[in-house]
């Protein structure tokens, strides 16, 4: 069996010249639920965008056995369900149907499956009734949710998610862990919600100035003050 996702000495500098990343190196298992903390400007978006070819450094990139390079792109953003931390970023048509839709109509579907594939996405986040709804009108709760069922609807492996409690009042905040802690998928999620992170990543990665400082149980990391105060993190109250 593969690894969900695996990268191997991944290094990156942007064009003026600064290294986001250095010698990056870790594996996530099918089925894990992996948390991505630090400070700002530790390389944990510049990572996230390489793992569906946004972005591409030295080193070694694959998604469920496949390298991510320019000829298995198409099947890697197939593959790599990629949620920002703003919704607006990937809700632009007029109505939650056509937004979900918008990915199997890429992967050249029938219109039977299109159908299949939004309503099955929509129930899979509790949005099953928001078909007809216009996106921007929605809470941020909801839109998240949608944007979640955008990706659902391309049937991927992983999901990779950036700052998914961003923006989020108490009520929706738990009502979003709770739709995430019952999706069987991989799960790769950057945040700076240490106690999203304590509640719901059984394993979590340190990044900071672009190196990966620690890798190991949330629970284990988390009781390490030492640790989390030299790379800018607390534990949750």
């Amino acid at each position: 069996m593969h690894h969900s996702i695996e990268i191997e000495q991944l290094t990156y500098s942007y064009p003026d010249g600064h290294e986001a990343l250095s010698d990056v190196s870790f594996v996530i298992q099918p089925g894990e639920k992996v948390a991505m903390v630090g400070p700002n400007g530790a390389g944990k978006s510049t990572l996230i965008l390489h793992l569906n070819g946004i972005l591409g450094g030295d080193g070694r990139v694959q998604i469920c056995g496949q390298e991510v390079n320019k000829e298995t792109l198409r099947r890697i953003r197939a593959m790599v369900g990629m949620v920002f931390q703003s919704p607006d970023d990937q809700l632009f048509s007029p109505r939650v149907f056509d937004d979900v839709a918008y990915g199997p109509i890429y992967q050249g579907l029938p219109p039977d499956l299109i159908q299949e594939r939004v309503a099955k996405s929509l129930r899979a986040v509790g949005m099953e009734d928001y078909e007809q709804r216009v996106s921007h009108h929605l809470s941020m709760g909801e839109k998240k949710r949608i944007a979640i069922a955008t990706v659902l609807s391309m049937d991927p492996e992983v999901l990779i998610l950036d700052e998914p409690t961003a923006g989020l009042d108490p009520r929706a905040r738990r009502s979003f862990i709770s739709l995430l802690r019952e999706l069987h998928l991989t799960m790769l999620v950057s945040s700076h919600d240490m106690l999203f992170v304590e509640e719901l990543f059984p394993r979590m990665l340190i990044l900071d100035e672009g190196r990966l400082v620690a890798d190991g149980k949330t629970s284990e990391l988390m009781s390490d003050d030492h640790l989390l105060a030299a790379h800018g993190l607390e534990r949750p109250c």
